[in-house]
Formats: structure tokens, sequence, C-alpha cells
């Protein structure tokens, strides 16, 4: 090697946005924008999934939450749904052959309103013109007439029979129970009294007893005739009754039959309307007061029989309905059935069936949130229920589920054609993709939402204009173009990564706020760079109580972490920790310790159930390596222990692998590690140094303990060069690496970490495989020599005391 690595120069620990590259001077010069950019696959996949009319192709919008997925597809559906028409409306009507199975009516949209009131102004008119035409002249001279013409029959009937007994002197009295015959004397019109029967001969007595026998039998027959005559009038006045309601209410339905002609489903029901009320016009008539039993429902005027619920309403629509649903529970999706308590008892009719999620959205584009939904019980089912038979049945919860057996309703179902988009996280996409084989059948399209965006001049001139039309969707101050490079500079430290910009809209629109917050309270009319720094400050400022107390315990020795001098053994490993949204770095120290042995390293936190997979990978794979190197004819004979000093917690990760590789071959070389340095980056079996993630976290966790204790021109991180291009460093960071207080180091080859913590050359195998002499491999592999030589004699002296006891 021929000198360590220079430390990198400022510029390239931060790649700054120049407001001098925006042409204009605030965003309300710039023209509004969509809101969702650089989402071309996504945004390709959900107008696919919206336009294929074939059943199955429902959309499931997936990627991490705020990154305006829900905007996008919402946007999108709204945009195709505004050519198309808005779908029918649908009424339930009562079903008079079978009121249990309300039947369901559909309309053109706008139409269901229309119709509703309609009818409700027709049985109005007929609550009070059907007890007008019965109380009229005409219907009382014909009742009257029905009646009379009865009446003069049984009567007439009775004087035939009475003329016959007088002829007989015999009398018909009418008594208050019925009728009764008399004997009259011969020559008087008066009734022959019990004593003067008496004293009549045997043989008048017994012609008397006859005739009154004989015309006892014809009254009989008169009487049992009686019943048939009055069901005949009952009939003939029923037949009146029927004549008049039917003029009535043909009249009454005449001109509504005639306004919906072009409907066939609505005239059939204004037949079966208009017949029931003809069959029942005794609803419509007036009651004489009385008790009403216990046992009889709750009493409903008449208008509620024939009233039209419409449960889905389009009048107010121009175009396909848009819906989303934010409780997506079983009754919220397919609609419900309410009750009404009455004597203790729950009852119901069509008029109290209520429209869903399913129905609002029906013809159009249904919005849901897949966590909300698997949450809800049974709703998942239910919905894809719904999209397997293609339409939607009413049905209580508990009765698809068997938990109950009473009576209720059964709505006809709707039929259904919709485009159902669900949104959610990545994980949840895969886990449905995975365990549930209906999963495909129903959602054939996923669309996969970009985090990050490309940081070119594009996108930059792009981003600039969504936040200006951000800015003035949510009525905001106009922005300063010094603010807008600010905002991009902190979207690309978001991603962490100068090359990209993050698309997370809600922390964008978030920060936005803030910053117009600031600027309203200082009094401006514009949000200034100022603004927006101030808006990130405060961020920080209420997420970081743990970053504080981590720091304050590495100044007051609670944590030791050297920053000062050299050690062999021990360096200065870098870790990150989020919380929530806020990530932050801590230096640890890392500890190795060697003697002779197996060839083993054993990863303390991996033996305490401490160490994840992913840090005992990285352990296996910098023990190969070393193994690999330094082998040779001798084997490798040491024995390594690691550790995370002062760790109460769980560690993870593969990013600590190169700090541990040069802890334990300072450890076996005996060459102390500079301490003013930290070090982050995972190695392969080559000794390749290998990429990391939060590595500006990391840098500034290092920073902020040595700035803490006195920045002398020797701190500095070591990180590996593939990092180089995701450094966004805080600006007070660079500021020191520009006067030379602090430093950072890219590596590629774990040799050159090591030169840059021991100041010793690594060297190289020559010709004959020898390493230069005073090299820091030459060092190691001498120790390992040593190592191998004390085995050696460890296991001569054991066979020789084995073999004397034996």
């Amino acid at each position: 090697m021929n000198g360590h690595p220079a430390a990198l120069p400022p510029d390239r620990l931060l790649t700054p946005c120049d407001p001098a590259s925006f042409w204009f001077e605030t965003t309300a010069e710039l023209a509004d924008t969509d809101i969702i950019i650089g989402q071309p696959r996504a945004l390709e996949a959900i107008q696919l999934g919206l336009k294929v009319a074939q059943k199955g192709f429902n959309v499931f919008v997936l990627g991490p939450p705020g990154s305006g997925k829900l905007t996008a597809a919402r946007e999108l559906a709204e945009r195709i749904a505004a050519t198309q028409p808005p779908p029918s409306d649908w009424c339930y009507v009562n079903n008079f052959a079978n009121p249990a199975q309300p039947k369901a009516l559909r309309l053109p949209a706008g139409w269901g309103r229309h119709l509703a009131h309609d009818m409700e102004v027709v049985v109005e008119d007929l609550v009070s013109a059907l007890p007008a035409a019965f109380e009229g002249e005409e219907y009382r001279s014909r009742a009257e007439k029905i009646e009379q013409q009865a009446r003069e029959r049984e009567a007439e009937a009775v004087n035939r029979l009475r003329a016959e007994a007088l002829r007989s002197r015999i009398a018909l009295i009418e008594t208050p129970t019925g009728f009764a015959f008399a004997p009259m004397q011969r020559d008087q019109d008066e009734i022959i009294s019990p004593d003067q029967f008496q004293n009549l001969s045997d043989q008048e007595r017994q012609a008397i007893e006859t005739t009154v026998a004989d015309l006892q039998q014809q009254l009989q027959k008169i009487l049992r005739q009686f019943p048939a005559w009055r069901k005949e009038a009952r009939g003939k006045l029923k037949a009146l009754n029927r004549e008049i309601a039917e003029f009535t209410v043909s009249h009454q339905f005449a001109d509504l039959k005639a306004r919906y002609a072009s409907l066939p489903g609505v005239i059939e029901y204004l037949n079966l309307a208009q017949a029931d009320i003809i069959e029942h016009t005794e609803s419509f008539l007036p009651k004489a007061e009385g008790v009403i039993s216990l046992f009889e429902g709750p009493q409903k005027a008449p208008a509620q029989r024939y009233r039209i619920n419409l449960v889905v309403d389009h009048s107010e629509l121009t175009a396909a309905p848009v819906v989303q649903e934010d409780l997506p529970t079983h009754g919220n999706l397919i609609g419900r059935i309410e009750h009404q308590a009455h004597m203790g008892a729950l009852v119901t009719d069509f008029t109290m069936i209520r429209p869903g999620a399913l129905h609002k959205a029906n013809g159009g584009y249904l919005l849901l949130d897949a966590r909300k939904l698997l949450s809800q019980p049974f709703a998942w089912e239910t919905l894809k229920r719904a999209l397997h038979a293609g339409e939607i049945r009413i049905e209580a919860l508990e009765r698809s589920l068997s938990l109950i057996s009473t009576t209720s309703l059964e709505p006809e179902p709707i039929p259904l054609d919709l485009k159902v988009i669900l949104f959610g996280e990545r994980m949840l996409y895969f886990l449905l993709d995975i365990y549930d084989p209906e999963f495909p059948e129903f959602f054939k399209i996923a669309a996969d939402f970009e985090e990050v965006l490309p940081r070119d001049a594009d996108s930059i001139e792009l981003y600039a204009r969504m936040v200006a039309t951000l800015a003035r969707r949510e009525k905001l101050r106009p922005l300063h173009r010094e603010a807008v490079a600010r905002i991009v500079e902190h979207a690309s430290r978001r991603t962490g990564d100068s090359e990209k910009l993050s698309a997370h809209l809600r922390s964008l629109a978030d920060l936005m706020r803030e910053a117009d917050f600031y600027a309203g309270s200082d009094g401006r009319n514009l949000i200034t760079a100022a603004d927006v720094e101030h808006a990130i400050n405060r961020r920080i400022y209420r997420s970081d109580r743990l970053r504080n107390r981590v720091q304050e315990a590495i100044r007051r020795g609670l944590i030791f972490v050297d920053t000062e001098g050299a050690v062999a053994g021990q360096i200065n490993g870098l870790s990150v920790f989020q919380l929530n949204d806020f990530a932050f770095g801590q230096p640890s120290r890392i500890t190795a310790t060697t003697r002779p042995g197996s060839g083993r390293i054993l990863d303390i936190e991996k033996e305490t159930e401490l160490g994840g997979a992913l840090h005992s990978k990285g352990v296996l794979i910098l023990g190969n390596f070393l193994a690999s190197r330094y082998s040779g004819a001798q084997g490798f004979s040491v024995a390594a222990s690691l550790v995370f000093e002062q760790s109460y917690g769980g560690v993870d990760g593969d990013s600590a692998s190169l700090a541990e590789l040069c802890a334990v071959l300072s450890s076996i070389a005996e060459v102390p590690i500079r301490q003013n340095l930290a070090i982050t980056g995972s190695v392969d079996q080559h000794g390749r140094v290998q990429p990391i993630g939060g590595v500006n976290e990391k840098i500034e966790g290092f920073f902020d303990v040595c700035a803490a204790r006195g920045l002398t021109g020797d701190h500095g991180v070591i990180i590996p060069a593939a990092n180089v291009v995701h450094l966004m460093l805080r600006r007070d960071v660079v500021q020191a690496a520009a006067e030379g207080k602090f430093h950072v180091y890219a590596v590629s080859q774990v040799d050159e970490a090591l030169e840059l913590l021991t100041g010793i050359p690594v060297g190289r195998r020559d010709e004959t495989g020898v390493f230069p002499e005073g090299s820091l491999n030459r060092k190691v592999e001498e120790r390992l020599k040593d190592f191998a030589a004390v085995l050696r004699s460890l296991q001569k002296s054991g066979e020789e005391t084995g073999g004397e006891k034996h």
C-alpha cells in the first residue's frame, strides 16, 4: 500500500441544491402539476386496472404510509370516473306477495328520488281522496240502495210467510230473540191466550199445531237463506267499494304510470302497488276508536306500506362515483337491516334497509385501506364473496355465521359492478398473496409506489412545481426559491442518498405546513429558507430526547467512548437508532481479545442471545477472511472473542463487521488503534468493504461526541467508499471538515482502513509469499505462528502425560 486514503473534500460530504439554478423567485410563479411525480410504473398499473372491464382486475396499491398512493389512486379514479355517466339509482320496495323478501328496483340516475317523491304524493292524495270518495253522495246512495234492497228482500220473504200464516189464522210475531207463531181467534185479530188455546178441542189444537209446524219449517227455510242473501249484498257492496276504489286509485296512478312508462320494472311495481291499495282500501279509511291489542305490531300510516326506500341516490352526481370507506366493517360494506323496538320485541320492514359502501360505489370505484379491512371481523371474506358472486346480498353477520335463526328480511340482491382499490403496505400485499389463494383472483393488478425519485435537473424542477402545487392546495404561503432548495436538500437527506429525492408526500406536506406557521408567526408573506430550516430543527428537537440522553452519558463518562489515544483490540464502531421518523447515530466501543486456539471467533452478543442473525453472519464472514489470509501451513491457531461493550439491548446487522475485523487484527498483532477515529462498514470474505445504511447519522453521531469534547483536527470517521454517494451531512459537519477539524475517509478494502487506524503499512506478500518486515500483516502472521507453537507444545505435553498414565 502506498499510504492511506486522503480525507474526502467538503464538497463530497454534501450535495447542495443551488437556488440560482431555479428560474423563478417564488413558487407563486410556477404552474400547477400533479401532486404525484416520479411514479410512472405505479400510475400505469392503476390506470390499467381501472380501465380493464373484465372481472378480477381490481387494484392493490402498495407502498409505505404517506407516500401519496391514496391521493394518486383517488385522483386517477376521479379522472376516469369523470368520463363515465352516473350509474343507476336503486330502491327497495315492498314485496306485497312476501313482505319478508323486499324487491330491488333499478332506475336511471336521479329517477329514484323522483319516484320516491311521486309515490309519496300519490299515497298522500289517496289518504284524502279515498275517504272523500266513500263519503260522496253517489257512493252513499248506491250503498244505501244495496242495503235497502237486501232489507226489502228479507222483509218480502217474511211478509209472504206472514200472509200465508194469516190465511190459516196464525200470526207471525217478531220477538227480541227472533220470530214466533201464535194462533188467532176465528172472528177477531187477537191472539188466543194460553187458557183459550187449552179450551179448544183436541182436533182444533192438533190442526193448529200441524199448521204452526209447517209454517215453522218454512220460516227456517227462509232464515237459512238470509246469510246467503246478506253475503250477496256484502259482495255487491264490496264490488261497489272496489269500483269506487279502482276509479279513485286508477285516476291517481294514471299520470304516474305515464311518467315512468319507459321503465318496465317501475310499471310492474306500480301495478302491484295499485292492486294492493285497492285490496286494502280500508287502511285508508277512518277507523273507529278502540283498544289496540298488545299482540299487534306498531301502528303504521298507510304510506309506510307503499313507501320507496331509496338506498342509492345519484341525483347529485354527474359522473361515476368514487367512494372511500374509512371503516370497512361487514355492515358498512354490504349494508344492514335496522330494527325498531316495540313492546320488548325488535321489528323491521323494507324501509329500514340501509346501504353500504358497495351500494354507494356500485358502477364506480371503491377505495379501501387494506389494514383496516383485514382488522374488521369477516370484512375481507364479505368483500370477496360479493366480488365473486357479482351481487350485493344484505345479510346480518350473525345470520351468515349461523349464530341466530330468527326470521328476518331477505332483500333481493343487487347486481354488483365496480372496481375496488385496496391500498396498504407491501408486507400486507405479499402476505395476502402467499396465504390467501383467492387473492390473485380478485386483485390482478399491483401498483407499487416508489419511495425515492432520481435527483437530476428535470426531477428537481418538477419537484419545485409539486411543492408549489401542494402549497396552493394547502392554502400555504408561496415559498422563496431558497426555501425550495432547502426542501430539496432535506428530501435528499431523508432518502440517505445524495442522488435521490424522497417521494414521501406526507412528510413534505407536514414540513411545509410547519414552515408556513413559522413564517406567519414572524409576519412574513413568503416561506423562506430560514423558516424551513427552523421547522427541520424543531422537528428534530421534539424527537431527540433519547439522543441527548446518550450524548450526555458519553460526556459524563457513564458510557465509555475514547476519542483520544490508541488502544490495541479496541475500536469505535458506529450504530444507528431509528425512533419513528427520527434516526440518530451513536459510537459504540467494540473490543476483541485473542489467544491460542482452534480458529473459532466467539461472538459474545450471540452467546448471550443479544445478537441477531445478520450480526452473526458478519462475524462468521470475518472469521473466514482471517483464516483465508493467515492460515498458511501452520493452520489458523487463534481463538478470539468480540463484544459491544455496554450494550444492553439487541445488536443486529453486519455494519460492524469491518470494525470487528480491525479490532481482532489489532489484538492479534498487539498494534494499537487510533481512538480519534470511528469506523463503519461491512466486509466480505475477500476483504472488500461493502456499503451500509444510516451513514449520515453515524458520522454525525461521532462528530457530536468529538465536538462536545473539542475537535483537535485528528478526529474523523471511516466509511465504505460505496457510501460516498449517500453523504448529505449537516452543514456544521461539512464546515468542520472544510476547516480541517474533522475528516471523513472512504475505503474500499480492509487494508486501507487498517492503515488509517494503525498508521502502519499493511503489506503484501512478495514473490516468496512473505510479508514485508514491520508490516501489520507480518506482525499478525508472526503472532499466529507463536500461537501455533504454543498449541503444539501444549498438545505434546498432553500426549506425554497421557502416555505415562496409561
